[in-house]
């Protein structure tokens, strides 16, 4: 059973949340401020953790920048009803793995996790993965070939990670829709296909390589030069 640490100070919504991951089969923690919250992960394991951005006697930002600096690699999800563009930019440069603004759907947050949950228990998720010359660096979502630092956003990050840990696997749209949207309202799957450009202009174009490759039919997969 997979184990969530919810820190929320608003009682009404951490009792709500608490009852929703329990009926969806999670083992449920709660704190109520971020000092609590940042105990309760180093102090136990979880699968995930999931943190509000304001929180009272130390902030969800504070909390994730501490458990990260400390190594506690658990995957983090950021609730915030902040609304400026550079809050999910700023979460994310700070260590979170994931972020949805309030009001959201609980549906769609049970499916972020479980995305999260996807890519890798705790302690594997700070491991550069290695495919031939390029390696990616999940902690500061960025990739190198050779001497060549290569910027992600978030998704083509998310994506490539994907398909590094499916050694060479291939994984159809479907799939990767799933694992790595995480989102069941999210159906279409050209968003899969505009990514997947997005990636080879940035991986294969300058080097002339074709790593990302398409599996007629199935869908992509990574190859090593």
């Amino acid at each position: 059973m997979d184990r969530v640490l919810v820190v929320e100070d608003e009682v009404v919504l951490a009792s709500a949340l608490e009852d929703g991951f329990r009926d969806h089969g999670f083992n449920v923690s709660v704190a109520h401020d971020g000092f609590a919250g940042y105990r309760l992960a180093k102090e136990s394991e979880f699968d995930v953790i999931v943190l509000d951005w304001m929180l009272p006697a130390m902030s969800g930002v504070e909390v994730c920048q501490r458990l990260r600096a400390e190594d506690v690699a658990t995957p983090i999800l950021i609730l915030t009803a902040k609304d400026a563009a550079t809050d999910e930019t700023d979460a994310l440069d700070l260590g979170a793995d994931d972020y949805l603004r309030k009001p959201f759907s609980f549906e769609v947050l049970v499916a972020r996790c479980n995305a999260l949950l996807r890519r890798g228990a705790p302690g594997e998720g700070w491991s550069e993965v290695i495919a031939g010359d390029l390696v990616f660096d999940p902690r500061r979502r960025t990739a190198r070939r050779g001497h060549e630092v290569i910027d992600l956003s978030r998704r083509e990050a998310a994506l490539l990670e994907y398909l590094m840990r499916a050694d060479g696997g291939t994984r159809s749209k479907e799939q990767i829709l799933q694992d790595v949207w995480g989102d069941p309202d999210t159906r279409d799957t050209n968003l899969v296909e505009v990514y997947v450009g997005y990636l080879r202009k940035k991986l294969d174009l300058p080097f002339g390589t074709n790593m990302v490759r398409t599996v007629r039919g199935k869908g992509y997969r990574l190859e090593t030069p």
